[in-house]
Parts: C-alpha cells; sequence; structure tokens
C-alpha cells in the first residue's frame, strides 16, 4: 500500500505514557519517514524520564532521534512554539494515554504533549489520538467521547484489549494509523472506529 497523502507533511508525532505500546508506534514513525513525511518527535515528561519493563527512557530516546534526525521535543517551553512557527500540518499523539486524554478534554497544559497539542491546535489543524487505557470504557470514556465530539479530532480505530482480564481496557490498532492521519489530512474521521 502507497501512502500518498503524508508525503510532504510535518507531522508531530507525540508518545505519551502508555509504554507497552511503544514497540508498535515507534515502527510507525519509520513508515512515516519512508513515505516522504517530516516526522518532528514529541514526548511527554513520562515517557522521556521513566524506565519501564517495556525499556529504559534513554534506549527509546536514542532510537526515536536517530530515525527522525532530530532531538525530541520534551519540555513544556520547546512544545509551545509549535503553532506560532508553524512546525507541524497534523499531530498524532500514540499512544494517548487515559491521563493525556482527560487533560486535553479538560484543557488542562501542564506537560510538553498537551502543550504541543495546544499550541498546534490554534493553527485550526487535525490531531490524530491513539487511545490507550487501562480505563477507556471506565471513567476515561467522557473524555474521548468529549474528543470525539471536538473539532479537529480525528481517532485512531480501537479495541477492547483484553476483555476478560481487564474489561474496560482499550488499544488503538497501529495498523491504522497511517490511514487515519491521510484520512484526517482530508478533514474525515476513517471508520469505523470500534473495531
Amino acid at each position: 500500500m502507497i501512502f500518498l497523502e503524508v508525503k510532504g507533511k510535518k507531522i508531530g508525532f507525540v508518545l505519551t505514557g502508555s509504554f507497552c505500546t511503544f514497540r508498535k508506534t515507534i515502527p510507525k514513525m519509520k513508515e512515516l519517514i519512508k513515505y516522504g513525511a517530516d516526522v518532528l518527535p514529541i514526548m511527554s515528561t513520562h515517557s522521556y524520564t521513566m524506565d519501564t519493563k517495556f525499556g529504559k527512557a534513554k534506549d527509546f530516546i536514542k532510537e526515536i532521534e536517530e530515525l527522525c534526525g532530530k532531538e525530541i521535543i520534551h519540555t513544556i517551553q520547546d512544545a509551545e512554539p509549535i503553532g506560532p512557527k508553524h512546525l507541524t500540518d497534523i499531530m498524532i499523539v500514540a499512544p494517548a494515554s487515559g491521563n493525556t486524554m482527560a487533560k486535553l478534554a479538560c484543557d488542562i497544559i501542564d506537560t510538553p504533549a498537551t502543550m504541543a497539542v495546544k499550541s498546534h491546535l490554534r493553527n485550526d489543524l487535525p490531531v490524530v489520538i491513539a487511545p490507550s487505557t487501562n480505563n477507556g470504557l471506565g471513567a476515561n470514556m467522557v473524555n474521548i467521547a468529549t474528543l470525539m465530539n471536538r473539532r479537529y479530532y480525528y481517532f485512531v480505530p480501537f479495541r477492547q484489549d483484553n476483555p476478560i482480564s481487564k474489561p474496560r481496557s482499550i488499544v488503538f490498532d497501529s495498523e491504522y494509523i497511517i490511514k487515519t492521519i491521510e484520512y484526517a489530512l482530508d478533514g474525515k474521521q476513517i471508520e469505523p472506529i470500534l473495531l
């Protein structure tokens, strides 16, 4: 499949603290670059600093910076100029943790990730959300619904993560990331959203 819509586009790629999905999102950065996109990497404070059972922060940082050929934006101060300087045509938050989605829904701008989105939105440009949260079908559903009803927000299709042992957990399908970006660039939501 050839992805022509992303060629030449400046794509902000935000990673937040759903660490278990990093191995699904980083290869999508690589694909976007392969298809001619200019990827600007951004990480939330926790994703930039925390080591977890899924990997060490310094290893993820090294991999992403080498892949993108740019330093990762990881402070609020460095994220703020994204909109005024028109650094992005579209932004994707993948993974979008429940914490980050809740903050975006309530307009709480206190992390590099939320500042990047807010700054980008100043230019009325699309934001793609790839949800990954253990409480997506619980208390966080109200935040997801709020964002779904906001202009310029688009969602990567998602499903229940593990209906038996984690019945409220949801996770995006990484195979839809690039196609969702293409649809969002045309102002459309890819369907179905729920897989």
